[in-house]
């Protein structure tokens, strides 16, 4: 049986997948003497790497990375100008106007059309806000550009300001290659960067750091007016080659190119105009803030959909100006007729609506177009249109590779002429490497007699099944209770049939399970009011109290369909009441397979305290006196659209040792957006004070693996984060040694087999697949690892970073200890693509966006998120775990 990490139940979130060498008692000597980080000025930097990359392999395997060498002349001068515009009308009311990037854009492009040879457009990249990079110099001082009108506006004139801010010599980036500089260069990476970006950004739709053709592949249309865009993102990295451009292809959800009226015949099944009124919802929902240009007008100024009007065209009139200056009122029909010659077809339907500042603006349908390069929400595509999406989003590894290299040798691509005029040359051939495929664990699992044995892993996938065997530890489930949320609904649970089956399933799986101390019949509509909802999970506690004469250990929430009040559940339970919950959904419950019923099994055995599985040895090269704490750190951020909710930062870190693999969760919201983890001493201190509570002693080492950071956050997680912790425990009286590791999966980074032999079935790397040469940073300790079965797409590597290290680790002692807790994710028999402790972070933290997502549903009256604090005192309260659950595994 196999069983995966996704979604056993309903409790997944819906986005979040050798031999002992040395023994860390010698190692853990004085930071001073070992070595472990540079310092430049008052700061402490990354440290460098301990040896040339690891040795220990079952077997190695040869690899091509999407990394481009680049080559570039050291004599460069790189010019890095700030551009300054600003309108020469006066501000209104005092206030100085904020210029829109479409705005800035096309001033610049002015200035430069106007002064092609003092402003050559192939030699500059521009950002589109402030800089201006050149390869050559550019005259400085003040420029006046005019933009002419466009139709019903005025001349707009703007005063554009050109200053040298700096001259980037890149020089000084091969000297920091060669490991003569100690801080990275990062303003001519910046000007390099732009450079690179600068031919797509001409020719292609740019959405964030992505770029996408103008026109999709007619295989590629999802129909509903929507069509799929293959495009592509790249970076520019730090390697021991020297530096190299990283691309990986995406693929994004857009609005087609069309006609309005052609775009609602698509996208709403069934759509007749002429009968419009009964099709008026679903086309000011299709329509609103969606971008539109005109037909009948020489300009292509775009305007936004505000609504529809109430009238149609032929109800519609306004005042306008007469040619003798005088007001009078005219039909919209008559209007057009008059000043565009062009009659209005569609004459009994509404008008779209763009008014803006007390302005009207009305424009018939017909002449409007939805402008390119507006993405569509994959959430909001219908089924079919979903699938074909997320097919095109994960190609096999063969057909990325090849859309990787058709997108590097695009003219439309990073390596156009700007680049070359930068002296930016790019080698069009994928990086080979020698990577290193590890040997998995072997790990602890029980009979169903209760006796420990030893078992191997799957060579193909490392996975393992649980056919014939138990959990490590499994708990005994005596006080549980059920209840039903479907009791009312057409598919209902079959309560007698699914709960012998998960009694069966558990107890051959170890896990003693009782009889549920009594059976709650709810309803759906329930989750709709949090009062209610309240209230039913008090009294499911207390009858539970009465019956078992102590509270319940978990609830089994059956649910007919997933729900939003989901949210409501988590925090009710896990803030208020104090109650572990397991969620199900009626439809799985009730057909009740292995795979099904043991994946529910071993996701309540963990949150009650279990133990699933564990290594059978200690973890490799951590094992000498003393114990060891994992520990996970993580920040859930609003999405982008959200301009005010705070974030949510978690730590997670492990209460058990040698086997390390139960864990206790703290949660805080902190500022909007904030990265840095503002109480992350508060909350290891507390995670260790746990820790010394359970096992009378505390941990004297500790591994802190940090999510979510970029490079250029790794000063703020050394010199912030670090900082604050080591003062939490010097509070204390608490000096532990400390490693700090960062993870990462938001990179471009991909390994490709170069061969059939060095892969597996699916084309994808082998799952402990380890590279840290050639393609890695110069001198600093890092390393990707792909820990994981890619059964589904291309595989993604994590990377990890090692910032801090009190401990010496190796790149082998590293590496196989991080494998090594890849299989100790307690709700699957496989190892995951990310380190557990991270892992089981982004859960944590999600749980807390839940939480606030729950609070401000219910009463955003008593905790509106625009008055959060730098304290939060008010959003703690709301999101306080109860302590009945703060110190178990909730989250999973």
């Amino acid at each position: 049986m196999d069983t995966d990490a996704p979604h056993p139940g309903h409790d997944a979130p819906p986005h979040p997948e050798p031999e002992p060498v040395a023994d860390l008692q010698a190692a853990a000597i004085q930071p001073e003497l070992n070595l472990i980080s540079r310092v430049n000025g008052d700061k402490i930097c990354p440290i460098r790497r301990p040896d040339n990359g690891g040795s220990l392999a079952a077997r190695h395997v040869r690899i091509l990375v999407n990394n481009f060498p680049i080559t570039f002349d050291p004599e460069t001068i790189i010019r890095h100008y700030d551009v300054d515009i600003k309108p020469e009308a006066p501000a209104r009311r005092g206030h100085p106007v904020r210029l829109s990037k479409a705005t800035l854009s096309q001033v610049k492009k002015k200035l430069f059309s106007d002064n092609r040879m003092q402003f050559p457009l192939s030699m500059t990249a521009y950002d589109g806000e402030k800089n201006i990079f050149s390869a050559i110099l550019l005259p400085c001082g003040t420029y006046n550009v005019k933009i002419f009108s466009r139709e019903d506006s005025e001349d707009s004139s703007f005063r554009c300001t050109i200053t040298l801010v700096n001259e980037l010599k890149l020089r000084k980036l091969k000297d920091y290659l060669a490991g003569n500089l100690l801080s990275i260069p990062r303003d001519i990476l910046q000007g390099m960067d732009l450079a690179m970006k600068e031919n797509p950004k001409r020719h292609m739709i740019s959405v964030g750091r992505h770029f996408y053709p103008l026109e999709y592949h007619e295989a590629d249309d999802l129909k509903c007016g929507i069509a799929a865009f293959r495009g592509f993102q790249h970076s520019l990295k730090l390697t021991s080659r020297g530096l190299a451009l990283s691309l990986d292809c995406s693929v994004i959800a857009f609005r087609k190119r069309m006609s309005v009226i052609d775009f609602l015949k698509e996208h709403i099944r069934g759509f007749n105009i002429g009968q419009f009124a009964r099709y008026r919802r679903e086309v000011e929902q299709a329509l609103k803030g969606v971008k539109v240009t005109m037909t009948h007008r020489r300009t292509k100024q775009n305007y936004t959909v505000v609504r529809l009007t109430k009238e149609t065209a032929r109800s519609i009139s306004f005042s306008c100006e007469s040619p003798g200056s005088k007001m009078k009122k005219i039909n919209l029909l008559n209007y057009f007729s008059e000043k565009y010659k062009i009659e209005i077809k569609y004459k009994d339907i509404p008008c779209l609506d763009f008014s803006k500042n007390n302005k009207k603006n009305y424009v018939p349908m017909e002449f409007c177009v939805l402008i390119e390069g507006q993405c569509y929400r994959k959430e909001n595509l219908d089924r079919d249109a979903a699938f074909v999406l997320k097919k095109l989003s994960l190609p096999p590894p063969h057909i990325r590779k090849k859309s990787i290299c058709d997108m590097i040798r695009s003219n439309n691509g990073p390596c156009g002429d700007v680049s070359q005029n930068f002296g930016i040359e790019v080698d069009m051939n994928m990086t080979k490497v020698v990577g290193r495929v590890i040997r998995p664990p072997e790990l602890k699992l029980a009979t169903p007699h209760g006796k420990m044995i030893k078992i191997e892993v799957d060579k193909e996938k490392c996975h393992w099944n649980l056919i014939g065997k138990s959990v490590v530890d499994g708990k005994r489930v005596e006080r549980w209770v059920i209840v039903d949320f479907s009791a009312s609904d057409r598919n209902r649970l079959n309560c007698n049939l699914f709960v012998q089956k998960l009694i069966s399933r558990c107890r051959n799986l170890g896990i003693c399970m009782e009889e549920p101390l009594f059976y709650q019949d709810a309803a759906m509509s329930t989750f709709s009011n949090v009062a209610r909802l309240t209230e039913l999970l008090e009294d499911v506690n207390d009858r539970a109290c009465r019956v078992g004469r102590w509270r319940p250990q978990f609830l089994l929430c059956v649910m007919s369909r997933r729900d939003v009040g989901y949210k409501h559940l988590k925090w009710i339970c896990e803030t208020r009441v104090g109650l572990v919950t397991q969620c199900c959904l009626s439809v799985h419950a009730n057909k009740a397979n292995d795979q099904y019923l043991a994946n529910l099994a071993l996701k309540i055995n963990a949150k009650l305290g279990g133990s699933n599985v564990e290594l059978f040895n200690r973890f490799p090269h951590i094992d000498g006196e003393g114990h060891v704490m994992f520990l996970g750190a993580d920040v859930n951020h609003p999405a982008s659209r959200d301009t005010i909710s705070p974030s949510f930062a978690a730590v997670v870190g492990t209460v058990n040792w040698p086997a390390a693999n139960r864990y206790a969760a703290r949660v805080r919201p902190q500022l909007h957006q904030q990265e840095k983890i503002v109480n992350i001493g508060e909350m290891c201190l507390e995670l260790v004070e746990t820790y010394a509570r359970l096992n009378r002693v505390r941990p004297g080492k500790l591994v802190l693996f940090r999510d979510g950071v970029s490079e250029s956050q790794f000063d703020m997680v050394l010199n912030e984060e670090l900082q604050d912790l080591k003062k939490a425990f010097s509070e204390k009286d608490y000096r532990p040694t400390i490693t700090i590791i960062v993870a990462q999966k938001r990179h471009q980074t991909r390994l490709f087999p170069e061969r059939e032999v060095d892969g597996g079935p699916t084309g994808n790397v082998p799952p402990g697949t380890v590279v840290d040469t050639t393609v890695v940073h110069p001198f600093e300790f890092d390393f990707y690892l792909c820990s994981h079965y890619g059964s589904l797409g291309t595989s993604k590597p994590t990377h990890y970073q090692v910032l801090w290290d009190e401990h010496g680790f190796s790149s082998d002692h590293l590496e196989n200890l991080i494998y090594s807790l890849c299989f100790t994710f307690a709700r699957c028999t496989k190892p995951v693509s990310l380190a557990t402790p991270v892992y089981y972070a982004d859960l944590a933290a999600y749980r807390g966006r839940l939480y606030h997502e729950a609070v401000v549903e219910h009463s955003p009256s008593s905790m509106a998120s625009s008055s959060f604090s730098s304290t939060g005192s008010n959003e703690e309260r709301f999101c306080k775990l109860h302590a009945n659950v703060e110190n178990m595994m909730f989250f999973i």
